[in-house]
């Protein structure tokens, strides 16, 4: 964890991890019929799709980089004093379900507080090490701390948007855990007048990864997990914008309260989501 050579070691693998896991997805994809659903709370859906994913994932992670820690969204966690990786095998899931091709494998790896990383001693949590790959466009994006952030490789950035006036701007709506619906519905009544256009489009990871390549001007959040958010973080980080914490208490938005977008783009956002917020 000390120097760069380092970082992109543990980019490549969780960049194999995330492939490996999308192998799975794809396989259920083209045959639905062996595909078992559960239900974990209400519109909060699994299949074993999920489960064989994340597995595939961890013994990848597990293998290569066994001193870290994993917390994962379908089987908990471990911890480490170095770093842990964040992992969600599947987010998306219900497009994945209903066969809409939106959904990614996202995988972050979040250096803890004093953690030494390309010589730099850290003060707070921070992503260090995050990959989103869309199997359906076989896209994968990818960051390191402090290096920068990649399409299939390709350098990307924010985009240059000025003002949300000229903005496309991405969000999520409540839909399991409605107790914030009456602070996010404001928000979504002025975005709707001060925005280009909305979008939702079911996928949190892919929702950032797609703002660090300036498909999306912008994009805000509430009610998210932590698996949902960080490796997002990062890309749109290293792609030179703003990734944070809504309530500006978390040094990166673990809670899932986001907002992101490039530095003209994401201040607008927070000084018009901020007064809804309690």
């Amino acid at each position: 964890m000390k120097t760069p050579r380092d970082l992109h070691s543990h980019l490549n693998t969780a960049m194999a991890a995330a492939q490996a896991g999308a192998v799975i997805l794809q396989g259920y994809d083209a045959n639905r019929s062996e595909l078992v659903i559960d239900t974990k709370m209400l519109n909060d859906l699994v299949s074993q799709a999920d489960r064989e994913a994340e597995q595939a994932v961890i013994q990848i992670l597990q293998e290569q980089t066994p001193e870290f820690g994993i917390v994962a969204e379908e089987s908990g966690g471990s911890a480490s004093t170095l770093a842990t990786w964040c992992i969600d095998p599947l987010d998306g899931t219900t497009n994945f379900l209903h066969r809409i091709p939106q959904y990614a494998v996202s995988i972050a790896l979040i250096a803890h507080t004093g953690t030494e990383v390309a010589g730099v001693t850290l003060e707070k949590d921070t992503p260090i090490v995050g990959v989103v790959y869309d199997p359906c466009r076989n896209e994968m994006f990818s960051a390191i701390y402090n290096g920068g952030a990649w399409l299939n490789g390709q350098p990307i950035q924010c985009s240059l948007a000025q003002n949300l006036a000229e903005s496309v701007v991405a969000t999520g709506f409540p839909f399991r855990d409605f107790s914030f619906a009456d602070q996010y519905m404001p928000t979504l009544h002025e975005a709707i007048k001060k925005t280009r256009g909305i979008r939702r489009l079911g996928a949190a990871a892919l929702d950032l990864a797609w703002v660090a390549c300036g498909r999306f001007d912008a994009y805000w959040e509430m009610g998210l997990a932590p698996w949902d958010v960080a490796a997002g973080t990062l890309l749109v980080r290293e792609a030179g914008g703003m990734c944070e914490d809504l309530r500006e208490s978390e040094p990166w938005p673990k809670s899932g309260y986001v907002y992101a977008g490039n530095p003209k783009t994401a201040p607008e956002l927070l000084a018009m989501i901020k007064p809804h917020l309690r």
